[in-house]
């Protein structure tokens, strides 16, 4: 798609560029939106690629932008950027800092922040949009700026594929995204193969009989049952997957009742598991299952848990031979501030999406 000697002339034009992107990134970072109620960003997205003279398609899934450069023959290459943000408090201090609430999809009344460099993404993308557009001398084929909302409710894409994505865009030939990481500021890098691990979260139902904490007799405490499943969770990795498979099971939030001498008759449990093999996953997946069943009958539960698992995240596996271009260039383009290959522990952003238990 791009000539070497010009890939390099296009990044230098990023120097001149820092001050609008700067400010760009500052004002997406103090006015967060939440997952598909991107409304004011997109706004801003659509403005700057029409600027730049895209072929602009926006509200692909309400929030979503799409803008198509096409510039002679050659590769579809699509690079994406989330746009939404997370209900979080921002604590930075920082001159631009997110003040900004808003509602949940629960209804929920909620801080907003962009602690996830979805802000970053965005600047990141529509500065490569606004370079690329000005150097069309220096590539030939089609370039996609895809931007997507509420990836933090993990349903964003989809929402755009719905929206009928595949018949506003050509077919890409590659696609590539990018994510902030704990490294040096200025520093670029890749990594082949599985980079990011999937990531399964469940909300898991136990049933209980609710009675006056003052007749516990009469009660099968579902608060008890719930504490008990979440220690019998902890041995599962500990115990049931091999030194060396990388696996976590987080349990982030138990719910029940809703006052201090009231037994309530049943408990929620919500619980996230990353892995990096479907073989563990599935394992763990068993292991869930049978060690809340079995804790459950011990406690002579009424009625059978539920389990729902409200969202699923596969394995991210970047291409060998596309990872190599990007390294590529970035070792040329980048030098000493290219680190390839990443190393780090696997992570994935997790959020409640979908429902039914694979």
């Amino acid at each position: 798609m791009m000539r070497n000697d010009a890939a390099v002339a296009v990044l230098a034009g990023q120097a001149e560029m820092q001050g609008w992107q700067e400010e760009l990134y500052t004002n997406l970072h103090r006015h967060p939106e939440l997952g598909h109620q991107e409304i004011r960003t997109a706004a801003t997205v659509v403005a700057v690629l029409q600027e730049a003279g895209f072929e602009v398609h926006e509200q692909v899934g309400f929030t979503g932008v799409v803008g198509i450069l096409a510039n002679g023959d050659g590769p579809v290459v699509l690079m994406r950027a989330d746009m939404d943000a997370l209900p979080v408090a921002e604590a930075t201090g920082l001159p631009y800092a997110s003040t900004e609430r808003a509602r949940d999809r629960d209804g929920n009344h909620v801080p907003v922040m962009h602690a996830c460099g979805h802000d970053v993404h965005v600047a990141c993308l529509l500065g490569a949009a606004r370079l690329l557009a000005s150097r069309t001398d220096a590539w030939r084929g089609t370039f996609v700026a895809l931007f997507q909302p509420a990836e933090e409710l993990a349903d964003g894409a989809e929402v755009m594929l719905r929206a009928g994505l595949h018949e506003l865009i050509p077919r890409p030939d590659v696609a590539l995204a990018q994510h902030v990481l704990p490294f040096p500021a200025g520093t670029v890098g890749t990594r082949a193969g599985a980079f990011l691990s999937s990531g399964d979260s469940l909300r898991v139902t136990v049933w209980g009989r609710g009675s006056h904490g003052s007749a516990p007799q009469l009660s099968v405490d579902p608060v008890v049952l719930a504490s008990m499943i979440v220690v019998r969770l902890q041995a599962i990795v500990a115990r049931e997957v091999a030194p060396g498979e990388f696996a976590v099971l987080t349990v982030g939030r138990i719910a029940a009742g809703s006052k201090s001498n009231i037994i309530s008759d049943y408990a929620v449990i919500e619980l996230n598991v990353r892995t990096f093999s479907e073989a563990t996953r599935t394992t763990i997946m068993a292991a869930i299952r049978r060690t809340v069943e079995g804790e459950c009958a011990a406690s002579g539960s009424p009625k059978p848990p539920s389990f729902e698992l409200y969202d699923h995240y596969p394995v991210t596996e970047n291409d060998p031979h596309a990872t190599a271009v990007v390294t590529d260039a970035f070792d040329r383009c980048f030098g000493d501030r290219a680190v390839a290959p990443i190393m780090m522990p696997p992570t994935v952003i997790v959020a409640p999406a979908r429902a039914g238990m694979a």
